[in-house]
Order: structure tokens, then sequence, then C-alpha cells
């Protein structure tokens, strides 16, 4: 009489024969999704930098790099000699503020710059008073002296609000130095305490915590792409190896996924402080790019690697689209080029979580 295996045991089998040949088999048809390639940390990195770190700024000294970004209710700085590993690095907190007043609320976009011998930080800040659609109102640019020799270490002090004869709203403050003279680059309103357009000005300094005379308007919204927020802000200054200047800034309103970089370019033997020696770009330089994980890239700085051989930007973007103004903005950064006519080349924003050459030199 012939036997058969009951029920129980044909189950075992047929999971046997299952389990033996998702083992074995070698036919990639088989197989299960392929794994992307880990990053080689002594050779690579990827963006972002940091899960959030909006208004990224990095200031170079030699090989060693300071980063900061806006930490809101006080001012920290990272210092490294490795600028594509921020993710293995703490911040040390330099600067709180006072509970109340007129800068104790809103701590934006710092920026670390030395000058004369000393350590400055430019921020923004606000006393907490909002208007009527939630826009702080009050938000005036002020500044930091340290002279210690590592900013990190010593006492930063407040020299004061750093502000033209014509006081209103502003943010985003930046220096920089051309033909020896020091000049001051915001973003601010033209009318009071009347949210609106935001545009660029500019304003001679006398020493690194005052201003000269007025301030004169550079830039406003103009092309189709900078009137989704109607907002020029975050402006930034690069010069190339024949000291043509240009001024990069943020265009669009950086709750929209418009948000892009735009630039101007001083004509040459041009006055900064004359607003027809700027030719505005008609297209962004840096703009959304959904498939590589950048949506709204804005608010940069510049530095080299650290063998001096590699031009690279910082900037901050979403990694999906209608993010907004949050700290889901995360810090990226990526090598650029320069172009036959002077004028740099961003290319696209890098994509996330996709292995990038770590800058040239950097100690791994």
């Amino acid at each position: 009489m012939e036997t058969r295996p009951n029920n129980r045991n044909w189950l075992l089998l047929i999971g046997w024969v299952f389990l033996f040949t998702q083992c074995k088999g070698s036919d990639e048809s088989n197989q299960g999704p392929v794994t992307p390639p880990t990053p080689d940390a002594a050779t690579t990195f990827t963006n972002p930098l940091l899960i959030s770190g909006p208004d990224p700024w990095v200031y170079q000294q030699g090989q060693t790099y300071y980063y900061t970004h806006t930490l809101g209710d006080r001012i920290g700085l990272i210092k490294t000699q490795t600028i594509s590993q921020l993710k293995n690095e703490r911040f040390t907190t330099v600067w709180t503020p006072p509970a109340t007043g007129p800068y104790s609320k809103n701590l934006w976009a710092p920026e670390l710059h030395h000058l004369n011998g000393k350590w400055y930080i430019y921020f923004a800040a606000d006393d907490g008073t909002q208007a009527s659609n939630g826009a702080d109102i009050n938000h005036r640019m002020y500044v930091l002296e340290n002279e210690a020799a590592d900013p990190t270490t010593g006492t930063w002090t407040l020299k004061g609000k750093i502000a033209p004869t014509t006081d209103r709203w502003a943010i985003d403050g930046s220096v920089f130095e051309h033909n020896g003279q020091m000049y001051f680059i915001w973003s601010g309103w033209q009318g009071s305490n009347d949210p609106g357009i935001q545009q660029i000005y500019i304003a001679k300094m006398t020493n690194p915590w005052t201003l000269e005379g007025d301030r004169v308007m550079l830039t406003r919204p103009t092309f189709d792409w900078e009137m989704n927020g109607l907002v020029n802000e975050g402006p930034e200054v690069i010069k190339n190896a024949a000291g043509k200047v240009f001024l990069i800034y943020s265009a669009s309103g950086c709750w929209t996924d418009s948000y892009a970089l735009g630039r101007l370019t001083l004509r040459d033997n041009g006055n900064p402080m004359n607003p027809d020696d700027w030719i505005k770009a008609p297209t962004p330089v840096l703009a959304t790019n959904a498939d590589n994980g950048a949506f709204g890239p804005g608010h940069n700085g510049f530095f080299k690697s650290p063998d001096g051989t590699e031009d690279w930007i910082i900037y901050h973007a979403n990694p999906a689209p209608n993010l907004g103004c949050n700290n889901s903005r995360s810090p990226r950064i990526q090598k650029f080029t320069w172009r036959a006519d002077g004028t740099p080349d961003f290319g696209q924003p890098v994509k996330v979580n996709t292995p990038v050459a770590r800058p040239s030199g950097e100690v791994k």
C-alpha cells in the first residue's frame, strides 16, 4: 500500500525549498532591490551635511573652518578642519541674548568675520513684536566683537546695532572689501514696519561696527522668478581670480519652492555704491531640482578646499516640496567652477545621499 506524506510534511518540504532557492540563487533577477553602495568616509561625503541647518555660513582661516547657522535663541560655532564631516561635530554656544529687549528674540543668519585683527559676528534679531500677518517687524542688524585668537573662546561683547541713517527693518548682513574700502550689504524694507518687498542695500563702513552715511538700494525683485514673495535677500560677495566682483543673493520667498540664487556683476572699474554699475543676471544661478532632493536652494556662502585648489559653495535647501522656512532646511556643499567669461558656474544642486568627493586636502 502506497503511503503519502501528510499535509504538514508537504508544507515543511515546500518551506525548505523556498529558503534554499532564496539564499542560494545567484541570478540577479531572483534578488531583492540592490542596496546603494556605502560611501567611503575616507574619500567621500553625502549631502545634506546635517539634518537641519537653515542659513548656513562658513568662515575659513587657513585650513580651519568655522561654521554656524540659525539657532534662533543663541549663537553657536563649530570649529573644524573637515567641513564635509559636520555631522561628527558639536556647536559651542558663544553668545546668548538677554531675556528681553530689542535683540532678545529671533536671532537669524549669523555671520562670522575676522576684521582688523578681531572677530565679529553679524546677526539679525528683534524684540518678538509681530504684525497682524505674523511678520517679525522689528528686526535689525547687530554686531558682536571678540579679541581672542580663537572665536570659540574668549568673550563676545555686543558692539551694538549696525544701521544706516535710514534705520529700517534689516536682516542677512554681510561685509566685503573692495579697493581698500569696506562695505556692508543686507536685505531690508523700504518703509517702516511695512512687510512687503525686500530689497538689497549697501553702505560704506568706517569700522566693523559703524556705517558711513545712508543706505543705497542695489536690487529689488524684477524678474518673474524673483516675484514669488517679492524678496531679494542673503547677499554674499565673491571675487574671481582676476578680482571681478559678483554678488550672489537669494530671491523669492523662502516659504516657496521658487526660492533660488541670483547674481549681480559689478562692472569693471565700477563703483559698488552705484546701482547702475551692477548688472543683474536674467535667470537663476542655482534653483530647485526635484530629482536631486533640493527644493528652494538659497542663503549661500563660499570657501576654498584646504589645499586652496577648489572653490566650494554652501547653501541650504529643503528635502521635499512645500516645506517652507523652517528647520527642515539643511546645509549642502558642492564644488563649483568658473566659466570662460569669469562668472561662477554652480551647476545643479547635488543629489542628496549620493557620495561626493571630499574637498581636496581635507584631513582623512
